[in-house]
């Protein structure tokens, strides 16, 4: 495709084929991801791509902590003493929930209300906004789940450079027929992915992906999120 039509094209995608994705393609929209910005070429980061038996036991790791998420994001009382009891509190590198800028809570809320409205899930519908955060633990039932780990010491340059390569990789993925999803809830829980992984100290996991064939057929799929403007800064007078 031309560029714009390509970035124009690419969406987040929640619903996968049951289709592994071939090796050889894996690693071409890898390598593709390679040549991206960095802050004096540093590339402060390191993935852990998993597929396979190693994505199904971090898959189900994740779905165990499936209430506990749903219960701190609805603000349910008692949710992180539950937690606390369980073994299950957050054992996050970097803080995953609570409360957005004001200026930037409008847009988070204008999507969720969009998006919650299309999947046909109501404000008060609890079981159903439960099970979309279980499958966004679940990775969507992706074949790939890429987590990303960024250096510590080098923030914020470290993500700034993972978000360069993860906008590359995302655009490779598309150019080659496959869709993928930002999943940032991932990165509330280390565990499950440094038990299949030796990840270095220094890097702290600061998101996920899910990967893989579309599924041209879900209702999910057809979400579209509005992409307004650039903010741009006003000029001073003079």
């Amino acid at each position: 495709m031309e560029f714009s039509e390509l970035l124009q094209a690419r969406y987040s995608v929640r619903a996968y084929l049951d289709k592994p994705v071939e090796p050889e393609v894996l690693q071409a929209v890898l390598d593709d991801a390679r040549h991206c910005a960095s802050w004096s070429n540093t590339r402060g980061y390191v993935l852990a791509v998993a597929t396979g038996e190693r994505l199904e036991r971090i898959r189900a790791d994740y779905a165990s902590h499936a209430e506990t998420v749903s219960g701190m994001l609805r603000g349910r009382p008692g949710a992180f003493l539950r937690a606390l009891r369980e073994g299950k509190l957050p054992k996050a590198d970097f803080k995953t929930w609570g409360k957005y800028p004001p200026e930037l809570r409008k847009r988070q809320v204008a999507n969720g209300k969009r998006y919650y409205a299309h999947l046909g899930i109501g404000r008060g519908d609890e079981p159903g906004r439960a099970q979309q955060v279980r499958q966004n633990l679940e990775l969507f039932q992706a074949p790939v789940g890429i987590f990303v780990f960024v250096h510590r010491s080098l923030l914020p340059f470290s993500a700034q450079d993972a978000g360069l390569m993860l906008s590359t990789l995302m655009l490779a993925a598309a150019n080659r027929g496959l869709g993928t999803v930002a999943i940032g809830t991932l990165a509330t829980w280390r565990t499950p992915v440094e038990a299949e992984f030796r990840i270095p100290k220094d890097y702290g996991l600061i998101t996920g992906l899910a990967l893989g064939y579309p599924d041209p057929n879900a209702q999910i799929n057809e979400y579209r999120a509005e992409h307004p403007p650039l903010t741009l800064a006003e000029p001073r007078d003079g």
